[in-house]
């Protein structure tokens, strides 16, 4: 799997001849395992339908700014906050000039204002019109922005002209849209990281557990990857998969997990403990399964071993990063555990929101530490680890360079 695998592509296209590469520049993303919503402008719907773009995306494509199917009837906010990325391929110049204006006349140019994703554009048009002084304007105000812009590439045109407009090949804006994600702020680290719910036996058959999906675990083991460090992902169970360049090690229970990190955790930089580990488990497991007899069963709980206080402990121990996932209280707990388990760092989340945190694709969260906090709000997981892992790395990078001039 790449840099583009599970990340949210919002696609936007507008009206240029370029819109018939956007269909196999959806596939190529879905090749790459990425999830791809369209939008259209009325004008790209006069080159291509919808329903080619449904059909190779697997979604519904959107079109109306003001979609009664949406919750709330704001779809803008919904792909907004959905998208892990925004690319409009092919960007027209009408585009560009009305991006560079700040102008939300459409369900596109609405979702560029109000989202918090990273924005590319593949401008398509003729070579004059790319030439035209209001257009390089236009160009410089969107870089200024922080716009990223792929191409155009030189060539052949529609309108028989030769020169630079051509949208880029779909195979160019991937390599674009890749080297987005694949950051190397963390070159040369070693990361482990803990996700997933543990599992505490009752007998062969029954087992104490919680809701943990694993997700934010996972997103941030990928996120780490993409920063690009060696990266351990230590695992509970759960139905996700890793990319093979991560190194992935299953487990069931609280202990067996605590064994793992303790036996590889003197070669590792950075450990970020975000598993939903079991505080206690059963002090006795049943050898076959226990038979319903009573009205009650009583179950005598032992305290598990705390896999994060036995690291951030330890004498060479490497930059900690906790999670605390709570119904209550937020910073105050959150507070209190980062002091208590001598960490670098921590990240407070709520777990008790029905659109966000366990089992959810988003998620929100506050991380802490000695001197300060930085909040996050709710965006996707996949985007949230990314700016996770960006933070995590200034800290520990910081922190190093203090300990050389010491």
């Amino acid at each position: 799997m790449g840099f583009l695998d599970n990340k949210n592509i919002l696609l936007g296209v507008t009206g240029g001849i370029a819109a018939y590469k956007s269909v196999y520049l959806v596939r190529r993303l879905k090749d790459q395992g990425a999830n791809v919503q369209v939008v259209m402008t009325d004008a790209a719907q006069e080159f291509i339908t919808p329903l080619t773009f449904q059909a190779v995306s697997a979604h519904p494509v959107h079109t109306s700014l003001l979609d009664p199917a949406a919750e709330a009837a704001m779809g803008h906010i919904e792909l907004a906050r959905w998208a892990d990325v925004v690319l409009i391929a092919p960007a027209t110049a009408n585009c560009m000039a009305r991006l560079a204006t700040g102008e939300a006349t459409d369900l596109l140019t609405t979702v560029c204002l109000a989202t918090k994703a990273p924005l590319l554009i593949a401008p398509a048009m003729n070579q004059a019109m790319w030439a035209n002084l209001a257009t390089q304007r236009n160009l410089s105000a969107l870089q200024k922005r922080q716009v990223i812009v792929l191409g155009p590439a030189s060539g052949e045109q529609a309108c028989g002209d030769v020169g630079e407009g051509r949208m880029l090949e779909p195979e160019d804006i991937i390599d674009g849209l890749e080297s987005l994600f694949n950051q190397q702020i963390l070159s040369g680290v070693r990361v482990m990281v803990t996700a997933g719910p543990t599992r505490e036996a009752i007998d062969p058959v029954r087992y104490i557990s919680n809701h943990s999906s694993g997700k934010m675990g996972y997103a941030i083991a990928q996120a780490a990857l993409e920063a690009g460090a060696s990266v351990e992902l230590i695992s509970g169970p759960c139905a996700l998969t890793a990319s093979d360049r991560i190194r992935l090690t299953s487990v069931e229970s609280a202990e067996e997990m605590n064994q793992q990190v303790l036996s590889e955790i003197e070669t590792v930089d950075i450990f970020i403990a975000v598993a939903a580990v079991a505080d206690y488990r059963p002090e006795k497991k049943g050898l076959q399964k226990i038979k319903k007899s009573e009205d009650k069963l009583s179950l005598s709980l032992v305290k598990n071993p705390d896999i994060l206080f036995n690291v951030a402990t330890q004498e060479a121990r490497p930059f900690c990063v906790g999670f605390a996932a709570e119904t209550e209280n937020l910073e105050v707990h959150a507070k209190e555990k980062l002091i208590a388990k001598q960490l670098d760092m921590i990240v407070a989340n709520r777990v008790d929101k029905s659109d966000s945190g366990f089992n959810s694709d988003y998620n929100s969260a506050t991380v802490i530490w000695g001197e300060g906090q930085q909040t996050f709000e709710k965006s996707t997981k996949s985007r949230l680890a990314a700016g996770l892992i960006s933070l995590v790395a200034s800290h520990y990078l910081n922190k190093n360079k203090m300990e050389e001039h010491e």
